[in-house]
Parts: structure tokens; C-alpha cells; sequence
């Protein structure tokens, strides 16, 4: 096949367009601008979780959000007991306002809820369940490491058994309604990426990078010397193309992710027991059973709360 110079600079063009890594930042979020750039959710949990979502005015009332040293802290209620006919340990669930299509978020936490019974989650999600997808970034239950990655999507969405990324796959259907909603899931390999361990490590660095050919979920731990430069430093622009192999990659080998997600807004949020937490809590090494652990020993949770340095967003 022949191809006229002009023909080959504009492919040329298309080419480095399409593969390109370099992105500009539209949030720069820490401490109050991080709260001001989400809402909370009121709502019944989902998941069926032995939990209420409070808002705003009650989150801050109640000591459940705070912002101090430009840090934000979102935290479960550690002092009350729960009797059988209250509706739940009070919690938090927050949205981001924007919308997200092609963009990079790096989350910079120094914290993560810990404890039996707990299932934290940092997630982006579509309008229109599952049929505009749901990536889950930081997500483990019962203290249980290391953490998942996952996407949940509509019908005909499957993903490689093998591929260029470190962590170890737990699944290969996506699809929402297969497998109990496990998604196509996979498996961090460092096990201070989640839980008491992370946190006993200082926390670390979550970075999604979301295109419409593949989706890849970058972490570092705090005391790694390989953090790129403008993963622990962020600044008006980055370029994602020496950040090296991902814990969890994605590819469009086999699902059209350009059809399987739309707009992304990012979830943050913590519940208890329900469907994930509460069906392997008896397995997890967790005393009683998961909804009276819960109810009964507030203290428990006392280090169930996420800590934010940053969130920066890039597009």
C-alpha cells in the first residue's frame, strides 16, 4: 500500500494523539477545596450495609468530617451503641459535582478505614448503572489485603487473563449481573496497599488513568523510592508514560470501554457488613457475627476513617 507524505504526517499525528500521556490539571483539591468539590449522599446504601449515610450539616455535627493542616478526614462514628432497631452506624458517602471522561486522578491518602466489618471504597461510577460502568480504585473489606481493582459494566465486557500489568487478576467478566457483581476484578501484589498495613506504612499514592482504549490504576506506596515525580509532587501537568507497569490495567482487547462507560463521577465512601463485608465476614478472622460487632463495640472503629493529603484531577 502506498502513503503520500502528506498521508503519513496526518496518521503520524492521529497516531501521538491517540497514545498520548500528557495531561493538564483542572483540580487541584486539598483539605476544604477537596469538601467543596464533593456532596454528601443521604441515600439508603446500596449494598445492603449496616449503615446511614448522613449529610452534610449532620457529618459535621457529629465529628464525622473534619478539615485540619490542609488535610480532609471523613470518618464512620466510633461512640454509639446500636440497638436492633437503629438503622445503622452514621457514615459518610460523598460525590465528586464534575463529571469525568478521559482524565488522570491521583489520590494522595494518608489513611484508610480500618476494621472488622468495615468495606471502604475510593470508586468512580457512571449516571446510569451499570450501563455507563463503575471502576473501583481502592475497595477491601474486614481488613482483608490486599486491595481490588474491578470494573463493573453492562453485558459483553471481558477482559485478557494475561497482561502487561503486576497485579494478579480474580476475574475476567465484567459484566454486573455475572459472578454476584464481582466484576473483572484484580488483585494488587503488595499487601500494604490496603488496611492496617497501609496504614502502618504511612499510606500512599492511588492514580486511575481513564481512556476510552484502556483504564489503569497506578499505586505507590508512602516509602517507595519509584514514585514518579509528579505522582508525589503534582504540578500543572503530567505525562503518564514513564510511570511504568500498573498494578491494574484494563484494555479494550475484548470490551469496548468507549460503549461500557460514560462520564465518571468519583464516590468515596464507608459502610458495614452488607453484601460483600457481611458474606465473608465468618471467614475473615473477625469475632461474633458481623451486624452485632458492629452495633456493639463503637470503639472498634475508632480508626475507621479515610485522611486525604490531595486529590489532584487531570484531563
Amino acid at each position: 500500500m502506498r502513503i503520500d507524505f502528506h498521508s503519513f504526517v496526518i496518521l503520524a499525528l492521529a497516531v501521538t494523539m491517540t497514545s498520548s500521556a500528557t495531561y493538564q490539571r483542572s483540580s487541584q483539591l486539598a483539605g476544604q477545596s477537596f469538601l467543596n468539590a464533593f456532596k454528601f449522599q443521604a441515600i439508603s446504601d446500596p449494598t445492603n450495609g449496616r449503615v446511614t449515610y448522613v449529610n452534610e450539616s449532620t457529618a459535621k455535627a457529629d465529628k464525622l468530617v473534619s478539615v485540619a493542616n490542609n488535610k480532609l478526614t471523613l470518618r464512620a462514628d466510633y461512640t454509639t451503641k446500636l440497638s436492633s432497631s437503629d438503622p445503622g452506624r452514621k457514615s459518610f458517602r460523598i460525590m465528586s459535582n464534575s463529571q469525568y471522561e478521559t482524565h488522570v486522578a491521583i489520590f494522595d491518602i494518608a489513611h484508610m478505614p480500618q476494621g472488622c466489618g468495615t468495606w471502604p471504597a475510593i470508586w468512580e461510577v457512571g449516571a446510569n448503572w451499570p450501563n455507563e460502568g463503575e471502576i473501583d480504585i481502592v475497595e477491601g473489606v474486614n481488613d482483608k489485603t490486599p486491595n481490588t481493582c474491578s470494573l463493573h459494566t453492562s453485558s459483553n465486557c471481558t477482559m485478557p487473563s494475561s497482561r502487561a500489568m503486576s497485579g494478579t487478576v480474580s476475574g475476567t467478566n465484567c459484566y454486573a449481573y455475572a459472578n454476584g457483581n464481582a466484576g473483572c476484578g484484580v488483585n494488587i501484589n503488595d499487601n500494604k496497599s490496603y488496611g492496617p498495613p497501609f496504614n502502618s506504612n504511612g499510606g500512599g499514592w492511588y492514580a486511575i488513568e481513564k481512556r476510552s482504549t484502556y483504564i489503569k490504576i497506578f499505586f505507590w506506596e508512602r516509602t517507595s523510592g519509584s514514585v514518579p515525580s509528579d505522582v508525589k509532587s503534582p504540578g500543572s501537568s503530567i505525562n503518564t508514560s514513564h510511570w511504568g507497569t500498573p498494578a491494574a490495567y484494563f484494555p479494550d482487547t475484548y470490551c469496548d470501554l468507549s460503549t461500557h462507560f460514560g462520564a465518571q463521577n468519583i464516590i468515596i465512601n464507608l459502610t458495614f457488613c452488607g453484601d460483600w463485608a457481611g458474606s465473608v465476614y465468618s471467614s475473615s478472622g473477625c469475632p461474633s457475627t458481623c451486624v452485632d460487632y458492629v452495633n456493639n463495640n463503637p470503639s472498634a472503629f475508632k480508626n475507621a476513617y479515610f485522611e486525604f493529603n490531595s486529590l489532584n484531577i487531570y484531563e
